[in-house]
């Protein structure tokens, strides 16, 4: 097995698995229309039964994971429903057959199939068959769950006759002994009749009768096969089969302690049996209160009494061994290279049980014995998810910034030198999610509080590549604007060599596209804010220049009064009696609030005369910190962002 499944929750050990597969020429788009309706049917109630039944659907299953049915359940393909389209009766046949073919790939495993087809109308659609089911089109077809439903009953009858005769005790009868497929060549030649070798036959069965109690929803039961197992095991060095045991007694306490399931599903899972609130918490000594998920039931599908409660109770880990008998488990997984992915499923499990537990920092250590698990040779795809994946375990028990460093990895992974065709896109969309993590805004306004918050040269280094990446995304817009955003807030954190390169690189974008001050709308909806350069270049000193001595005005005495103080900034306003249109107001007001930083920056009186209306000029003493010629143009805007 060598494709580990980051999905996996310590509830999937109570799923069966039913694989949906579509059969000839199936269009993508009503495929996964109908496999959506099939994958809402997720547990069943089992008719004359108090007992439910969770399926796990999956539209693509590897058939060489499904040789590890034996060893977990779980894994193990036990349903199949095949989708197909059918346009005549002539074709009917060939569907027929490819629907054989594709039952054999799983034949070994498999305990009931379906074949929906869709299309095709006459005397073959007419006929009632159980395990194919005829439908005129993709809309039309109404019973689909109801039909989903008697199947995963049908599969629930085969389950429990496994269970009951796998669990019964044959006396006499020779256990046989159930392997992983790289464990057969080793037991090639042992000697059947030692008591080791039989012990070992009856712990493996043990931990297997376990599985399949814990999926037919006997929780009790599971637990007392599961400890029984452990026993057997363990007396014979049998580490990973007794790591197994141990997983499956943690995922069988995990179900009894978190009834509302760990892998944070909306809708979760519901308890088979109506019962009042409290009628399902019973108290433990040495131990929290903990409610009793009433889906473990007898045999016979009768509700269990009060002992059985008391029983279950008793074998059930608390909530601290399960995490200690997961790292034991994981220790006798890391035994065997064969077992990486069992290793790194087990690791996942862990985590999602300790962020529901809130104990973050032992999470952090099953994640970080997750990233140094060997798992051979991986396709680029596949460590893209791995890093996903991690990323979203790490942003899941709160540990922001080692999840955006494993999503950086992921998207640098994205275009890898070894891709053909690298996807520049995919690495920009999970650049720009790692910002975050790293303390990082790509609005200006948020560095404007004069206050820096994150590591500046991670920062520094995440904008280059989101710079890099949007270039080979073919958009030079989006690069003017980062470098624009990156010379803007980091200015006080660059070299002289660093703001030499920075800017040069934006002079040669604006070149082919010039910057603006309009908003960016990036295709998931992400929205860019202008940047303006209210730090370039660096304001070294204000003057306002005085009107020319025939333009200014004068004072009148009589009419302005003898007390008017000479030392405070002075508008003459004459009475002009036509209309100043809307951008002329716009400039007074913009050079009124020039007047009143200036005022406030220099903290003295300004003796000036201006008249309104009228050109007047202010001069700016600049100082370019860049070591290249840079040249601003539209300082207006400048101005008028800063002042708004």
């Amino acid at each position: 097995m060598s494709v580990p499944d980051y999905m996996q929750c310590a509830e999937d050990h109570q799923t069966v698995l039913v694989v949906v597969q579509p059969v000839g020429i199936v269009p993508e788009d009503q495929f996964f229309k109908i496999y959506k309706r099939i994958s809402s049917v997720s547990q069943v109630n089992i008719r004359d039964s108090q007992r439910l039944l969770y399926i796990r659907y999956r539209h693509h299953y590897l058939p060489e994971n499904n040789e590890w049915g034996d060893f977990q359940t779980h894994r193990k393909v036990v349903g199949l429903i095949s989708i197909t389209t059918c346009g005549s009766t002539k074709e009917w046949p060939q569907t027929a057959e490819r629907f054989h073919g594709q039952k054999e790939v799983y034949s070994s495993t498999l305990y009931d199939s379906r074949l929906l087809v869709f299309g095709l109308q006459g005397d073959i659609a007419e006929q009632q068959r159980t395990d194919v089911a005829f439908y005129p089109s993709f809309e039309d077809c109404p019973d689909v769950e109801k039909r989903v439903d008697d199947f995963v009953e049908s599969i629930f009858i085969v389950l429990e006759s496994k269970r009951l005769d796998r669990a019964t005790d044959k006396s006499g009868d020779k256990t046989p002994l159930l392997c992983v497929p790289f464990e057969k060549k080793d037991f090639v030649g042992l000697d059947t009749d030692s008591r080791h070798y039989k012990k070992r036959c009856q712990g493996r069965m043990r931990k297997h009768v376990g599985d399949l109690c814990l999926q037919a929803g006997m929780l009790q039961d599971a637990l007392v096969h599961y400890h029984m197992s452990v026993e057997l095991l363990r007396g014979v060095n049998d580490f990973l089969w007794l790591g197994a045991a141990l997983e499956g007694l943690c995922s069988a306490s995990v179900i009894f302690h978190y009834p509302g399931g760990t892998a944070g599903k909306k809708a979760g899972r519901k308890p088979s049996v109506s019962q009042p609130a409290d009628s399902g918490k019973r108290h433990r000594p040495g131990a929290q209160e903990v409610l009793i998920d009433p889906g473990a039931l007898t045999a016979n599908g009768i509700s269990a009494d009060t002992s059985t409660e008391i029983g279950r109770a008793k074998n059930c880990l608390s909530a601290e061994d399960i995490i200690e008998k997961y790292k034991e488990a994981i220790s006798y997984y890391g035994k065997y290279k064969n077992a990486g992915v069992i290793e790194l499923e087990a690791c996942v499990k862990a985590v999602r049980v300790l962020a529901i537990q809130k104990r973050a920092r032992e999470a952090s250590e099953f994640l970080q014995n997750a990233v140094y698990i060997n798992l051979g040779q991986l396709s680029e795809e596949e460590k893209i998810q791995r890093y996903s994946i991690l990323s979203e375990l790490y942003e899941l028990i709160g540990f922001h910034r080692k999840s955006a460093f494993f999503k950086r990895v992921a998207a640098m992974q994205c275009v890898a030198p070894t891709i053909p065709e690298p996807g520049w896109r995919a690495c920009y969309k999970l650049l720009l999610e790692t910002l975050p993590g790293y303390s990082l805004s790509l609005d200006p306004k948020d560095f404007s509080k004069g206050t820096h918050c994150g590591w500046a040269a991670v920062q520094m280094r995440l904008l280059h590549e989101l710079v890099y990446a949007s270039r080979r995304m073919g958009n030079p817009g989006l690069s003017v604007r980062h470098l624009s955003f990156l010379l803007q807030t980091m200015l006080d954190f660059l070299s002289d060599q660093e703001k030499k390169e920075v800017t040069q690189s934006l002079e040669n974008y604006t070149s082919k596209c010039p910057g603006g001050m309009e908003v960016i709308t990036l295709p998931d909806g992400l929205k860019l804010p202008p940047v303006p350069f209210t730090k370039l270049p660096i304001v070294r000193s204000v003057k306002l220049l005085n009107l020319p001595l025939s333009l200014r005005p004068h004072k009148v005495k009589g009419l302005l009064g003898q007390n008017m103080s000479t030392a405070s900034p002075f508008i003459y306003s004459p009475i002009i009696m036509h209309n100043r249109g809307e951008e002329r107001s716009k400039k007074i007001g913009l050079m009124q609030r020039i007047l009143q930083l200036v005022c406030v920056e220099h903290q003295q009186a300004v003796k000036f005369q201006w008249v309104q209306g009228d050109v007047c000029e202010v001069q700016l003493m600049v100082y370019n910190p860049c070591l290249t010629n840079f040249v601003w143009e539209n300082m207006v805007s400048t101005f008028h962002y800063m002042l708004t």
